[in-house]
């Protein structure tokens, strides 16, 4: 149950890649933003899952509201001028790391704990 938001991940990739789709160059940095924003919540759910609280429509809900609302804001700012798309980057990189740390630390304190047992 842990790793399915990740194997969803997964497959996804490998079905735009298999079908070949380009990706006109203006929309470019909408479709990073949006992929990013879709990773930070797969992280979110397989942390969800080691921590025994993940919900599904929590995570898709999320999903599709984050996406949602970063390309949302990466147009806003391309609109007015400011570029909240690097503003978006560097919460959502920030995010990815910080779950991606305490998922890092309760796999090592898994593996430490089972040599300590051993």
């Amino acid at each position: 149950m842990v790793f399915l938001p990740l194997i969803g991940l997964v497959l996804g990739f490998a079905l735009i890649y298999l079908a070949n789709i380009t990706v006109p160059g203006d929309y470019a940095s909408y479709l990073s933003l949006a992929t990013l924003a879709g990773l930070d919540a797969v992280i979110g759910g397989v942390r969800a899952g080691i921590e025994e609280k993940f919900k599904s429509d929590i995570f898709i809900s999320g999903f599709l509201v984050n996406t949602l609302l970063a390309v949302l804001l990466a147009y806003l700012g391309e609109q007015v001028g400011v570029d909240l798309f690097l503003a978006a980057v560097v919460v959502i990189g920030g995010r990815i790391f910080l779950n991606l740390s305490l998922i890092r630390r309760y796999w090592l304190t898994k593996i430490a704990l089972s040599r300590k047992e051993a």
